[in-house]
């Protein structure tokens, strides 16, 4: 008899999540455009004008009324702005994302976080270490201002008044956050990524307030990023833009409570954290025999940020947080996207007490 497999149910959504309808109709439209716009004849400047159009609305979407750089992604952005920054010091917390690490290297000055994930403001207050003073001038100072592992939000309104009195940039990788004008105030660049939130991949803005404290390096984008312009994919980004995403918080609730019930944890279940991605520890199964099993029962999450998932080593978020590299391994993530809803919450649910069964067996 020919095997049935299960619907899939896709709970990965803070990794990648499906481009919207109306993104990949103006990526069509897009595609419909096909010159440079960088060119002088008429196909050309139909092509910039398209490009343009589509600037304005990114920037429109995160109030953002300074320069949009457009960019291959938030990974590109966050190098953009830690590699070129007019600052000397690059101060990252100890929480950040690998693209982040990467690009500001190993000199970078690590801020610790708390328990909980969070940068603690009066110790920031108190450490004068990421000032900077004797490294060339100014700092810049970058926070992720949702965890893409753990959801943890940072109070970035309360780290910018620290920055900022320190005569400091700051930079926020806001790829995991739904657009809002809430950093307008508070960011000096703000990295963002098109494929989280309903775009395409591929394609991202580095929002900058002033170019100034910015080295150009020539070619397109104002000369701060050579290459032809991804027409299609920002004309697709924008579009996701216009969406309204929805608020999952009482789902995650509902997931947080039923782990919890489960004799799971949730991590960093006391801070304040994004509504629609939650972290959970099932003690006595590592996270990877976690992804088998629910891989098998056709759902898909994941362990830690997609780009160290398939890492073997434990998560630098939790060890920074002070989980042991034990504890820290069996760990998975599951993010909501537009299509969740609670029968997808349920089933879940119902596939995670499964797996908390087989655990508690193999432990007695």
């Amino acid at each position: 008899m020919e095997r049935v497999l299960p619907e899939r149910l896709y709970l990965d959504h803070a990794a990648t999540t499906p481009a919207t309808p109306a993104a990949r109709e103006a990526m069509a439209r897009g595609l419909a455009i096909w010159a440079n716009p960088s060119s002088p004849h008429a196909e050309g400047r139909v092509a910039r004008a398209a490009l343009e159009e589509a600037r304005r609305a990114i920037g429109a979407a995160y109030g953002w009324p300074h320069e949009v750089l457009l960019t291959s992604g938030a990974s590109e952005s966050l190098s953009i702005a830690l590699g070129r920054a007019v600052a000397g010091l690059r101060v990252i917390s100890a929480v950040e994302h690998d693209a982040v690490m990467r690009a500001a290297g190993e000199k970078a000055y690590v801020l610790p976080v708390g328990a909980d994930g969070r940068i603690d403001v009066t110790a920031l207050c108190e450490d004068r270490g990421w000032r900077g003073d004797d490294e060339g001038g100014r700092s810049i100072v970058c926070v992720q201002w949702c965890n893409s592992e753990t959801g943890v939000i940072q109070p970035i309104a309360e780290i910018a008044q620290v920055v900022h009195e320190a005569g400091a940039l700051l930079l926020v990788d806001a790829a995991q956050m739904p657009a809002s004008d809430v950093l307008s105030e508070h960011a000096d660049f703000i990295a963002l990524s098109s494929h989280k939130r309903g775009g395409p991949p591929g394609v991202g803005a580095l929002l900058v307030r002033d170019l100034a404290t910015l080295q150009p390096t020539g070619g397109q984008e104002r000369g701060y990023r050579p290459g032809t312009e991804n027409l299609p994919g920002v004309l697709g980004y924008a579009a996701a833009l216009a969406e309204k995403e929805q608020d999952h918080k009482e789902l995650r609730t509902m997931l947080d409570d039923a782990i919890a019930r489960s004799g799971g944890v949730v991590v960093a279940g006391d801070a304040p954290r994004h509504p629609a991605i939650g972290s959970y520890r099932l003690v006595g199964m590592t996270a990877n025999a976690q992804l088998i099993r629910l891989d098998l029962a056709g759902i898909s999450v994941s362990a830690g940020s997609a780009c160290a998932s398939g890492s073997l080593k434990p998560s630098h978020v939790l060890r920074a947080m002070g989980w042991s590299e034990d504890s820290s391994r069996e760990v998975i993530r599951v993010s909501f996207g537009r299509a969740t809803d609670i029968s997808a919450v349920q089933r879940f649910i119902s596939a995670w007490r499964e797996m908390a069964r087989s655990a508690r067996v193999l432990a007695a």
